[in-house]
């Protein structure tokens, strides 16, 4: 007997065309991660009379070299920019993964460039109009550190009535124990919240009780990642989706700055190498 000469059945719910069973479903793909690229810029003859943008340009360069022997945050005013040179510094720079607002005594917007370290960083006034616009070069940007003027310690008491988050409240005393030792050492803690047995209730009480502080940082990559500051000094939600948008990690970070925001040393280095590159067709001095 021949292999095409076996006969071959197919049975169970759904095996054939029409036989009444779902339809086959497949999970969704992941989509791509984000990369550098170098950013769209116009022909060099058209920006050669854009001098403050060259003057920016310059500063930039030299303020990634300085900030690798000194690790102090740099900064420049971009407030005398007209739109035109404005437009262009926004060209060259582009925009990276992070992007920061901070809605408290301070209300400000940061979007990363795509060189890691480089950011900008625009303040609001109270009538929503830009009252500043800052060019910084750091790890993370000077708002990301604002604090509430409620900042407040754990409250790790149990209110009356309140059995059905018992789960909950020894993490504000892991919390407050661990606060302390922060302060007194430095010793930075995370937990994981997805590996514990929290209910929605549970997550809602620890999230009133820790308080929504003024910061809000989304770093875009491989999925997402969202930080969140609390009302509780250096306490931190920190959440982790995938590339499909699914939350998989649900954490409470106690430091003075999560890293996955933060630009590495090594990155600002790339960052100083790749502005020379982007600038050397357009202004050899900034170059």
């Amino acid at each position: 007997m021949k292999i095409k000469d076996i006969p071959v059945s197919v049975i169970g719910a759904g095996s054939q065309p029409g036989a009444g069973g779902d339809a086959p479903s497949y999970i969704d793909m992941p989509s791509d991660m984000d990369k550098f690229n170098a950013p769209l810029m116009p022909e060099p003859d058209e920006v050669q009379h854009l001098v403050g943008a060259r003057e920016a340009m310059s500063w930039l360069k030299k303020a990634l070299v300085d900030y690798q022997h000194s690790t102090e945050m740099q900064l420049a005013n971009l407030n005398q920019l007209d739109e035109e040179n404005r437009e262009l510094v926004n060209q060259i720079l582009g925009e990276g993964e992070v992007s920061i607002t901070c809605d408290g005594i301070l209300h400000a917007k940061v979007q990363e460039s795509v060189l890691a370290g480089v950011w900008r960083t625009l303040y609001f006034d109270e009538d929503k109009r830009v009252a500043m616009d800052l060019l910084e070069v750091a790890p993370v940007p000077h708002i990301a550190f604002t604090q509430d003027e409620n900042m407040r310690p754990v409250n790790t008491t149990l209110d009356l009535g309140a059995d059905d988050v018992a789960n909950a409240l020894p993490i504000l005393v892991e919390l407050e124990d661990r606060c302390l030792k922060f302060d007194q050492t430095g010793a930075e803690h995370s937990i994981n919240l997805t590996l514990l047995p929290l209910s929605e209730e549970e997550i809602e009480f620890l999230d009133a009780r820790l308080g929504r502080g003024p910061v809000d940082m989304l770093s875009r990559a491989y999925g997402k990642c969202q930080v969140i500051s609390t009302l509780t000094p250096n306490v931190w939600w920190v959440r982790y989706y995938n590339s499909m948008g699914t939350l998989i990690l649900n954490s409470l970070e106690i430091s003075r700055m999560p890293l996955v925001v933060a630009a590495a040393g090594e990155d600002l280095g790339d960052s100083s190498t790749r502005l020379r590159e982007i600038l050397a067709p357009y202004w050899s001095d900034a170059a």
